[in-house]
């Protein structure tokens, strides 16, 4: 099944019925009276988590959405029938916003948890509803409301407690299908992951926590380059990050280089997320000697400048994978006991998730706004040279941008 994690779609809640005019008519019964009805409610437009989902896949070509109308009103003072509301499922972590405010109406984090993105129109009223002392056989009505009709854009986090971050090729995979039953693709040459990868590991017997993998990050990822800045953002609602490290890469370069690239680009992408809880972890230390670890390991520290956890694993022979395990998962529970005993830092934490939040979703839509204009033929202001104001330079001819 394909991967999507960010659709935009269009959603219309049904309109409410118009109010009927009628007159009771019966033999033997003489001025009646009104007896129009009012008519129905339409449909309102819902959004549910799914936890059975895992894309928006379903959204990607189906892009319209009307909810039905309200029927109007009867004779007899019968009540149109209500349009029946609509009900869109969506995965878990859906967070959902108007796409012309960039307002977000909520966040789907729990399964079962349903959102109204669009109000059903209100019914019209019947001529019965008019009737007075001094108004016995009135003619009025009044028409049913227009629904409620939305432009939306639906962004999918994969929930997580672990994301795993690194350049392509650090062993991320390789890492995710030796701790847990997740079988992302790797193989004996290079090549990225294309798609977030979720496993859950299992420690003890009783206890698990869930880990994701993203495509890997290089170099400009921040001003667009790559995959990875696409999907650092499922990265914001995981509470650790695990900052994966080639020891023995096969073209040859310092892995201090590699592990000092990731971190500019994390930044760039979003400053708040540097704040959260990091491990350094270096990997494929079957293909080092002992003394040739020491060293590349003293080498990353030193450049880093690192103070916090380091450990060093092989993913592939299983090698320190299983006390990582076990130290995730203490770190974990000592977290949420923590949250739960100090009001303070459960305070810190929930600042320090909103910033990520509004960092990540501004530094995304600052990409998106520079692809429109480039689709559209237009320069941002960053992208002109001094060629651009040169009114002698009229020699036409379309611009062309290769977008990946």
């Amino acid at each position: 099944m394909k991967f999507v994690d960010e659709v935009s779609i269009y959603v219309k809640a049904g309109d409410g019925g118009n109010g009927m005019m009628s007159f009771r008519r019966e033999k033997f019964i003489e001025k009646g009276g009104p007896n129009g009805g009012d008519g129905g409610d339409g449909g309102s437009v819902y959004m549910v988590a799914d936890e059975n989902l895992n894309t928006l896949v379903d959204y990607r070509y189906t892009r319209r959405f009307h909810a039905p109308n309200g029927e109007k009103g009867g004779s007899s003072d019968c009540t149109g029938a209500k349009g029946e509301d609509l009900i869109l499922p969506v995965p878990v972590g859906t967070t959902v916003i108007d796409a012309a405010t960039q307002e977000i109406i909520g966040d789907l984090t729990r399964p079962g948890q349903q959102l109204l993105v669009a109000q059903g129109g209100w019914h019209g009223l019947g001529n019965t509803r008019f009737k007075s002392s001094t108004n016995r056989a009135p003619r009025q009505t009044t028409p049913g409301k227009p629904g409620e009709a939305r432009d939306l854009k639906l962004e999918l986090k994969v929930l997580a407690d672990v994301g795993l971050l690194g350049l392509p090729n650090a062993g991320k995979s390789t890492f995710i299908r030796s701790v847990s039953a997740a079988k992302p693709k790797v193989a004996d040459y290079p090549f990225t992951t294309l798609v977030p990868n979720l496993g859950v590991v299992s420690v003890g017997r009783y206890k698990s926590f869930v880990i994701a993998d993203i495509p890997g990050l290089i170099e400009g990822a921040a001003e667009g380059a790559g995959l990875g800045i696409r999907f650092l953002k499922h990265l914001a609602r995981t509470r650790l990050l695990l900052h994966l490290v080639d020891m023995a890469p096969v073209d040859g370069s310092d892995p201090a280089d590699a592990a000092e690239t990731i971190l500019h680009e994390l930044e760039k992408f979003s400053p708040a997320l540097t704040g959260r809880d990091r491990w350094l972890v270096l990997n494929k230390a079957d293909q080092l000697l002992e003394d040739e670890r020491e060293e590349r390991l003293r080498a990353v520290v030193e450049r880093l400048q690192w103070s916090g956890p380091v450990f060093v694993i092989s993913a592939l022979e299983r090698e320190g994978t299983e006390e990582l395990s076990q130290a995730i998962m203490r770190y974990l529970d000592e977290r949420a006991v923590r949250i739960a005993e100090e009001p303070a830092y459960a305070e810190a934490l929930a600042e320090l998730d909103q910033r990520i939040e509004d960092e990540a979703r501004a530094r995304l839509q600052e990409l998106d706004d520079q692809r429109a204009l480039r689709r559209a033929g237009v320069k941002s202001a960053d992208d002109l040279d001094d060629d651009d104001f040169d009114d002698d330079d009229d020699e036409g001819g379309a611009e062309i941008f290769y977008v990946r």
